[in-house]
């Protein structure tokens, strides 16, 4: 028990030295190498038999006989990919392609040593931010990789395509020796089948560059990244790397189980921070304020104790499936209300004075414009939907 209570310190330790890590933005050499001691150390603890023991499930139409066909869900998880991406409206991108097997084979006919794979990976994983003679002077001048490999290396790195790369590389004299590289290119080209079938394989590129999560991933890993177009006036070059990313993690679910049980897994995950800077860099270029609420309008007083005839309207409002609200102060300062609107981004503003009271209006009030017209009280939801967009009551 001493041992395990141990162990469990020590694994917590290095899971708050990842996090660490990623919060400070630390290089992805270093945190993927921080990854695989974390890794390391929860194989070694194994699982915990005190505890609610738990089943691994795996698709029903899998079994060990290989009836089941990996490259469905992989294709599926690019095409839901493509299509996050395309309805978030952040620009044209690119989704690309390689297999952990692939790379393997690759270093070893060019003769990267398997004490060399990592730092190698990393640094051709580079290649989308720098050129390929800074990438070679690295591996050589850094890494101590002798000239001749990182040369054989470039030849394959270097090169990226479609369906077509794929069946160059199955005819390739060394490359298809390996048996692990003639297994990532038969899935790939596999892939790339369904991806058509899906109508995605203009998105889809097949890049031997790519090197990333070789700590888990054990096949197919891709990553969708924005092509760069020239800045508009007023924005600064896009540079956030990739917005999305995935791949194949078939050995990593079965470290959990007792029986050690393969079960394959694939999985997608959204760069939300990116694309958020992306949005509101680009709002920024235009003047546009990012809206932080879906709130339509904002009842307001423009005199004290109102409070009242403030909650019949919003009520009013609400019952009319208008998204409105109100500021929680009895007598907020109608200078104050109005400046909250600006900030959150609200578009309008119906505004109760006591004179609006005695002739039976409101005062709706444009935020952006700040042009203000009295609208009878029976007409303002048709007027708010109107101007919102929202479909118009036919009575």
């Amino acid at each position: 028990m001493a041992e395990r209570a141990a162990l469990e310190e020590l694994v917590k330790l290095q899971g708050e030295r990842v996090r660490g890590l990623k919060q400070q933005k630390a290089s992805a050499e270093l945190i993927e190498e921080e990854v695989a001691k974390l890794l390391k150390l929860k194989a070694q603890l194994g699982p915990d038999e005190s505890k609610q023991k738990f089943v691994l499930k795996t698709p029903k139409d899998f079994d060990i006989a290989g009836n089941f066909d990996p490259m469905i869900p992989d294709a599926e998880c690019l095409k839901i990919m493509c299509e996050i991406l395309s309805s978030l409206q952040i620009g044209d991108f690119l989704v690309k392609v390689n297999d952990r097997r692939i790379l393997d084979g690759m270093f070893a006919i060019c003769g990267v040593s398997d004490s060399k794979f990592r730092t190698i990976c990393s640094s051709v994983d580079k290649l989308d931010k720098v050129s390929w003679e800074e990438v070679k002077n690295e591996m050589v001048g850094e890494k101590g990789l002798a000239p001749e490999v990182a040369d054989r290396i470039g030849d394959y790195v270097q090169q990226h395509g479609g369906v077509s790369l794929v069946e160059q590389l199955l005819q390739d004299p060394k490359l298809s020796q390996n048996k692990q590289a003639l297994e990532g290119l038969g899935d790939l080209k596999l892939l790339f089948e369904y991806l058509t079938l899906f109508g995605i394989d203009d998105k889809i590129s097949f890049d031997l560059s790519l090197a990333r999560g070789l700590d888990y991933y054990t096949g197919v890993i891709y990553e969708a990244v924005l092509l760069q177009t020239p800045a508009q006036a007023g924005e600064e070059p896009l540079g956030v790397g990739s917005v999305a990313a995935g791949g194949r993690y078939d050995g990593l679910v079965g470290m959990f189980d007792p029986k050690g049980r393969k079960v394959p897994c694939v999985g997608l995950s959204i760069g939300v921070e990116r694309i958020f800077s992306i949005v509101e860099q680009r709002l920024e270029a235009l003047e546009e304020k990012v809206r932080t609420t879906e709130t339509q309008v904002l009842v307001a007083s423009a005199q004290k104790k109102l409070l009242e005839e403030r909650l019949k309207l919003v009520s009013e409002l609400w019952d009319a499936g208008i998204k409105a609200e109100l500021l929680y102060k009895k007598n907020p300062k109608l200078l104050n209300q109005l400046q909250y609107c600006e900030e959150a981004g609200i578009p309008l503003v119906a505004i109760i004075g006591e004179q609006e009271l005695k002739d039976g209006v409101i005062k709706l009030r444009s935020v952006t414009s700040r042009e203000e017209v009295d609208v009878r009280r029976e007409d303002l939801v048709e007027e708010i939907k109107r101007r919102t967009g929202q479909p118009l009551c036919i009575c």
